[in-house]
């Protein structure tokens, strides 16, 4: 699996929301709504959900296994920081 494009949406309102954005897989298949959180321990980002019918999230889409969140985490946040240097 090769992530080859991402796109990124900075949030401009106050909040631990930081930006959206979508990754496009083996330029075949899209994952949109993946959001960049700050956290007590730094940037991280939560896969796209949906609220169940008993008020917990789902999420709609997720890698399988760690190695993959984290091939996917350490590209978007490359990209958010590229993003925030350009801005400056």
């Amino acid at each position: 699996m090769e992530i080859t494009d991402i796109r990124l949406k900075k949030v401009t309102k106050e909040g631990k929301m930081k930006a959206v954005a979508s990754i496009t897989l083996d330029n075949e298949f899209a994952v949109h709504d993946i959001k960049v959180i700050e956290g007590e321990k730094g940037l991280f980002i939560a896969m796209p959900s949906r609220k169940a019918a008993d008020g917990d999230y789902r999420d709609i889409a997720h890698p399988i296994n760690q190695g993959a969140r984290e091939r996917i985490q350490s590209m978007i946040l490359a990209e958010y920081e590229k993003a925030s240097q350009e801005e400056e």
